[in-house]
């Protein structure tokens, strides 16, 4: 062996264990946190604390827009590898705690090799320099091209199509927004404004988020919008964005929300965010979304003459009280959806019976009529069956729908209107701005109802039968059919 300083032999052992040290660490691969319906959802070894998130829009949307996404976050475990979703863009860069790092990407995850070993409990910052690709298809989700412009509609799996992150509700981060686009078109996003700057020929919009948000309820309008004001309940800033042409026949839908927010407010307390409104675009989805602040609804809800007037402003208030149930307090696991869709669905048709006389007891006795056939359909309202992997959208069926708030209204029927009442109450306040689980609500009902509900609630959210209906022996439900089951609720997009 030929001689060799002491300095050299130190770099060639370095030199020596690093290259040990890599080949011990398995090869990139997609993790998941193990939510049954979506396992590669989400990753372990961190909490997201808060994303930055740059977008620079350069005036079509069909081509990539330049992105820059930082993530301040805490790991929970020791990690040599940090684990992002990320699909549709391209990764430029990575940088741990300002360092460049190896990267690789494996299905639909962003693998990351941190320069050292990160230890359990430490502080984390990753930029990721990448674009964000508006060009697939938008019946997955993510970026949805408008008339004339770009919006989101990350659920339920969709938002690591726009932005690397952790992407499942059970890891809610505070979002701020930064957003460069050509001087002539306005830019939106969830959360109040905090900033405007002009740079010649195009302006950077800033937006910050003052609750932590699933990253599904992310939103990002970039349009030629009309940006109107009004004021809610308590003070309430409310802001809706709509296409500038048709602010003057949007405007007798949108004065609506302010009553709306006060009639919910009625119903469950206060409402828990910094600010609300619609952003109605110029786009079919075939659904409206109730991205955290500012939910989405398509234009033609509003414009189309073959929806009732009822009908619209049902739907509206479903949006509206996602922002309670769904946003404040987040599903844990996506199986726990029933949470979100049952309570909005039952305040829907909570208000149409106040503001429309829409019986709510008949649309329950319809929907207990057809809730064997949702269930063998779908699954039963907590144990939904597995969405196609094609079309994942399909996770929001019937049974998630009026199946979930029928079981609400059994649960009223079991405990009685005021502890029901108590009980919604209770659940807002008691889990706002965190995520919650269905054991969560079956365990605080019980409390409430002051007996325990545990086989009131299996058989209603797991059965694959539909239990007897409390107060009414007589309704019965019909028997499934073999080609599929009954349909969800017609004439309109199925609100989400």
């Amino acid at each position: 062996m030929p001689h060799t300083s002491r300095r050299l032999r130190a770099a060639l052992l370095a030199t020596a264990s690093a290259t040990l040290v890599a080949a011990a660490l398995p090869a990139p691969e997609p993790l998941g946190i193990g939510d049954r319906l979506f396992p590669h959802l989400g990753n372990p070894g961190y909490d997201v604390l808060s994303y930055d998130i740059s977008l620079t829009y350069h005036g079509k949307n069909t081509e990539p827009l330049d992105a820059v996404t930082g993530i301040d976050a805490r790991t929970t475990a020791p990690l040599e590898r940090i684990n992002l979703d990320f699909a549709q863009g391209t990764v430029r860069s990575v940088e741990v705690d300002g360092r460049p790092s190896e990267f690789a990407t494996k299905g639909e995850d962003l693998v990351i090799r941190p320069p050292d070993r990160l230890p359990a409990g430490a502080p984390v910052h990753i930029t990721v320099r990448h674009t964000s690709d508006p060009s697939g298809d938008p019946a997955r989700g993510g970026w949805v091209p408008t008339a004339d412009g770009l919006a989101m509609a990350n659920q339920a799996d969709a938002a690591h199509r726009v932005f690397p992150g952790n992407d499942h509700p059970a890891d809610k981060a505070y979002f701020t927004f930064r957003v460069t686009a050509p001087k002539d078109l306005t830019v939106v996003a969830g959360g109040l404004p905090a900033g405007r700057q002009r740079h010649g020929a195009t302006t950077t919009w800033t937006y910050r988020t003052a609750h932590p948000m699933a990253t599904e309820l992310a939103q990002v309008s970039i349009g030629r919008s009309a940006v109107l004001h009004r004021t809610g309940p308590r003070g309430l800033p409310v802001r809706d964005v709509v296409p500038s042409a048709d602010r003057d026949t949007l405007e007798p839908w949108l004065d609506k929300t302010p009553a709306q927010l006060a009639w919910l407010e009625e119903q469950v307390g206060p409402y828990p965010f910094e600010t609300y409104g619609l952003l109605v675009a110029d786009t079919e989805t075939g659904f409206e979304l109730e991205t955290q602040t500012l939910s989405l609804f398509e234009r033609s809800l509003f414009t189309e003459p073959g929806y009732p007037a009822w009908y619209i402003e049902s739907i509206m208030v479903h949006e509206l009280a996602h922002q309670w149930f769904g946003n404040s307090v987040s599903p844990r696991a996506w199986s726990d959806l029933w949470l979100n869709e049952g309570h909005a669905t039952w305040y829907e048709a909570r208000y149409a019976e106040d503001h429309a006389d829409k019986p709510l007891e008949q649309r329950m006795r319809e929907a207990y009529t057809r809730s064997d056939a949702w269930r063998a359909a779908g699954g039963p309202p907590a144990h939904p069956d597995v969405p196609s992997p094609d079309h994942k959208i399909n996770l929001f069926r019937p049974v998630v729908y009026d199946g979930s708030a029928l079981v609400l209204y059994a649960l009223r029927q079991e405990i009685g209107a005021a502890a029901f009442d108590r009980l919604e109450r209770t659940w807002v306040r008691a889990h706002r701005d965190r995520s919650a689980t269905t054991a969560d609500f079956t365990r605080l009902a019980s409390r409430i109802a002051g007996k325990d509900l545990t086989a009131f609630f299996d058989g209603w959210l797991l059965g694959k039968k539909t239990p007897p209906m409390p107060g009414h022996p007589d309704w019965t439900s019909a028997r499934p059919r073999a080609a599929g089951g009954a349909q969800g609720p017609a004439s309109a997009p199925k609100p989400e």
